[in-house]
């Protein structure tokens, strides 16, 4: 039988399809890019619903006839293949009727962007340090699987090797709505190399995955930005010693959320190239402030889900790495695994595969699909 509940939310769904797809060769909307940009998401949104809505369409007329000839028809073969088909079709249904639900909850519309990812030493000093660059080291390789570029923005170097705090932005495909579950507080259980006595300590690093801004995100007035240059640290190298490479941005920006005006302080050290540094520093304030601006937004997602897979409080504790045990513990989704080198190594996509699940349990759940 039909789910008609189902079928009543796909009412309208070819129409808004038709119409989307003329607005999108419409002048003045290519025009206006920001329109522009959310008319294309949401026909590629509305290109796989209305495709998935086809084929279960298609497959409830089959289960119709397919039981008609089995209450009209005598001929054994007509009803054999009668039989064949309804099974078959019956089976489906169910699964094509779940992908569709999941379809129709409304996509996070940051899911798509590049994002820029922040990981900070915390708890633990030279450790903590430390374990922030495994971290850096395990998204990079896993972004390297992934296809996507990674580019470091800025880093400061611990004492004992990793990094205080290091900032990439990483571009490609779905970056942000896939990386968007790192965010939180990662512990690390293990024996440190500074450790002489072989005590097992417990040390900290914090990861934030924010999606990065484009030009029209948020208005910023350029003219306000105050710019000092100043030598890149590095290697050696004479390029390092004589050339103002590295650029530092001062902005005064008032919080909307909060009516307090604060200053932003953004330094970009990545490339050789004053310009690009520039403009890379650029993108870093357009994406802390589109961040903060939308803050809001998350934490009202946050309140309305139980487990806070992917939005919410930054200071949360999400992931415990314990090496002794060679475990992987995910505390949102009681996800526990013992291939720690392998995790650390980059092989990070099944904890992310399980969180998704869990979402999108919890957007079904609160969307009563």
């Amino acid at each position: 039988m039909a789910d008609n509940s189902l079928l009543s939310r796909l009412d309208g769904i070819e129409a808004r399809f038709e119409e989307v797809s003329t607005l999108i060769t419409d002048p003045s909307v290519i025009s206006d890019m920001k329109r522009y940009v959310r008319l294309t998401k949401e026909y590629k949104d509305l290109e796989n619903l209305t495709g998935a809505t086809a084929s279960y369409k298609s497959l409830l007329n089959e289960v119709d006839n397919a039981r008609t000839i089995l209450a009209e028809e005598s001929d054994e073969e007509l009803r054999e293949m009668a039989k064949m088909v309804l099974d078959e079709a019956s089976e489906k249904i169910p699964q094509l009727e779940e992908e569709i639900k999941l379809l129709l909850i409304p996509a996070d519309p940051e899911d798509g962007k590049n994002a820029i990812v922040e990981i900070r030493g915390g708890t633990g000093g030279d450790e903590a340090a430390i374990f922030a660059g495994d971290l850096f080291k395990m998204y990079s390789k896993y972004c390297e699987s992934k296809g996507w570029n990674v580019a470091v923005t800025s880093f400061s170097e611990g004492a004992a090797g990793g990094f205080k705090e290091i900032v990439m932005a990483v571009t490609g495909e779905n970056v942000y709505g896939t990386l968007k579950y790192e965010s939180g507080v990662h512990r690390v259980q293990r024996v440190p190399a500074t450790e002489t006595q072989g005590r097992v300590h417990t040390s900290a690093a914090t990861v934030a995955v924010l999606p990065e801004a484009e030009a029209f995100d948020v208005e910023i007035n350029e003219g306000e930005i105050k710019w000092d240059t100043f030598r890149s640290g590095g290697a050696g190298g004479q390029n390092v010693n004589k050339v103002e490479s590295g650029v530092r941005l001062r902005y005064m920006w008032r919080n909307p959320n909060t009516g307090v005006t604060e200053e932003i302080l953004i330094e970009c050290t990545e490339t050789r190239d004053q310009p690009k540094n520039k403009e890379r520093a650029l993108s870093r304030l357009r994406t802390f402030i589109y961040d903060k601006e939308h803050q809001k937004y998350i934490d009202d997602i946050a309140s309305r889900r139980k487990t806070m897979v992917s939005t919410g409080d930054r200071s949360a504790k999400i992931r415990t790495y314990n090496y002794p045990q060679g475990r992987i513990t995910d505390h949102r989704i009681n996800y526990t695994v013992y291939n720690l080198q392998s995790f650390v190594d980059g092989d990070i996509q099944d904890v992310i595969d399980h969180l998704i699940v869990a979402e999108n349990a919890e957007k079904l759940k609160a969307g009563e699909l």
